[in-house]
């Protein structure tokens, strides 16, 4: 039996797994065309908010990969939808289009300029951010907004070296107003649960190359995981971690081959 056919749902991080920047992970694209002429339920799961669906389904697409956009569960799909459900509202954003539209696009109203004030302060990942916005952000958080954060990644991994991620502007909001955000993306569990729930499945597994968030994410639900070595984290990182993965391979054809569990 191969690793893929023990579960109904195969949730994927990105970077690092199916491709690299600009370069696609080898072989990546054969094991995704295989699992998808099986009928397996596949989810592309991201932390990142500043892409939208569509968006994150065309560069799957440039790197040869079959996706739709409702295939692809963001941390700003699954913070509009957790909003949603608590009945919306207003929100005033540190963010950019991914969050922006995807809480537009689920009901709650985006209140720009400088609101006395809102229901919640929505931070994700904003490269056009200003001290003003956050002094906003910040003084609507003492006033009782709800801080909600897309994810709480400190850096962006760019080509030249580290950029400022969600979770350090994150940062700046939590210091000045002493208030703790809640978190939806991983390792925290709505945004996997909510890929879950698109893919319609029970049985998840949860293929990522981050230890702190694709496998601690899944620790925390109780869920299977198998560890890639195509990204950021060595086999040596992986056996001093206290997160440990049900599964360690090179890249993501594992998931057509003999399973071997790590734990």
């Amino acid at each position: 039996m191969r690793l893929a056919d023990a579960y109904d749902a195969l949730l994927f991080d990105l970077d690092g797994v199916l491709y690299r920047g600009e370069e696609t992970v080898p072989g990546a694209a054969e094991t995704l065309a295989s699992l998808r002429a099986d009928g397996r339920r596949l989810a592309f799961v991201t932390n990142n908010s500043a892409r939208t669906p569509a968006q994150v389904a065309r560069k799957l697409a440039s790197h040869g990969f079959q996706a739709s956009a409702e295939e692809v569960v963001t941390s700003a799909l699954a913070t509009a939808e957790l909003l949603a459900g608590r009945g919306g509202g207003t929100a005033f954003v540190v963010g950019e289009r991914g969050i922006r539209e995807a809480l537009s696009s689920a009901g709650v109203r985006v209140i720009d300029g400088e609101p006395d004030a809102v229901d919640h302060v929505v931070v994700g990942w904003d490269r056009d951010v200003t001290y003003a916005k956050l002094r906003t952000a910040s003084l609507l958080i003492q006033r009782g907004a709800r801080l909600v954060a897309t994810n709480a990644d400190p850096s962006f991994p760019a080509p030249e070296g580290f950029w400022p991620g969600a979770g350090a502007l994150l940062a700046v909001l939590t210091t000045t107003s002493g208030v703790e955000a809640e978190v939806v993306g991983k390792p925290h569990p709505p945004l996997l649960l909510t890929a879950l729930r698109r893919t319609g499945g029970e049985h998840p597994l949860v293929i990522g190359d981050r230890l702190e968030t694709d496998i601690a994410g899944a620790l925390a639900l109780g869920w299977d995981s198998l560890l890639v070595l195509s990204g950021v984290t060595t086999r040596e990182q992986a056996e001093g971690s206290p997160f440990a993965a049900t599964f360690v391979a090179p890249d993501v054809s594992a998931l057509l081959e003999e399973p071997v569990a790590q734990r």
